[in-house]
């Protein structure tokens, strides 16, 4: 790799995909991985390339920002480590394939001392960690609340990012709420599947015959729906309106 590529690649995500990776982007894709924030929420079909983006960003970081750390925080080891996949496959795509300090199933080390490690959303395995740099939530709506505003602190010191990716799952938990508060920073993605080019009208169709209407909105249209075996409507009840005599609809 020469000197003015790889310049090119520490500068610019998009140029590090298209050119070290050969990663084609979607346009929405492009943006996520342009963007100079530090709160991103990808509220992204199945199969439409939101773990692939999360992927980069965070292989971007560790080869291009020494001494970082990246945390990857999924409800189960085995999707954490899904994600992680992603990356080693990514890293596999590069010519020269950068020389690693430490390589396992569940983290990696770089040559510029950065770390990057996938861990499940479990008390006893993330607490020790302190200062990092990006912190992504993999199947965000599916991780408790507790573990969520218990992370939040290890990004005070180093003011690191946040990436939130996840399907809905109901009208409730901090992925939710973060997607319907309208006055936070966060920069918000929806792509449903009809907006992913790899994906057919006719899987669609056969999919959405399989799982049904419901299960269908939500894992491919990306729609936060109340629980259908809930005896109240949530939408119902966020009409309630308080007004000092009590409550009214």
């Amino acid at each position: 790799m020469s000197l003015e590529s790889n310049l090119a690649a520490a500068n610019s995500c998009i140029y590090f995909a298209k050119n070290l990776l050969k990663f084609e982007p979607d346009p929405w894709q492009e943006d996520c991985l342009e963007y100079p924030g530090k709160k991103l929420l990808m509220n992204c079909s199945r199969q439409s390339g939101k773990s692939s983006c999360a992927a980069i960003l965070a292989l971007h970081q560790a080869l291009y920002r020494p001494n970082s750390l990246i945390l990857i925080i999924s409800p189960s080891l085995r999707q954490s480590s899904e994600l992680f996949r992603k990356i080693i496959d990514l890293l596999d795509l590069m010519d020269p394939r950068p020389l690693l300090k430490e390589e396992n199933k569940l983290s990696l080390v770089t040559g510029e001392n950065s770390r990057i490690i996938s861990l499940p959303a479990s008390e006893q395995t993330v607490r020790g960690f302190s200062s990092v740099d990006l912190l992504i939530y993999d199947e965000a709506a599916r991780i408790p609340d507790d573990m969520f505003f218990s992370l939040a602190p290890m990004l005070a010191v180093s003011q690191g990012s946040t990436i939130l990716l996840s399907t809905p799952w109901g009208k409730t938990g901090f992925f939710y709420e973060v997607w319907i508060d309208d006055t936070n920073d966060w920069k918000k993605v929806s792509i449903p599947a009809s907006e992913c080019p790899r994906i057919s009208k006719e899987t669609l169709a056969s999919e959405k015959k399989l799982i049904g209407e419901y299960f269908f909105s939500q894992e491919y249209e990306c729609q936060f729906l109340s629980a259908t075996s809930s005896f109240f409507d949530i939408d119902r009840l966020r009409g309630l309106i308080e007004d000092g005599d009590g409550w009214q609809i």
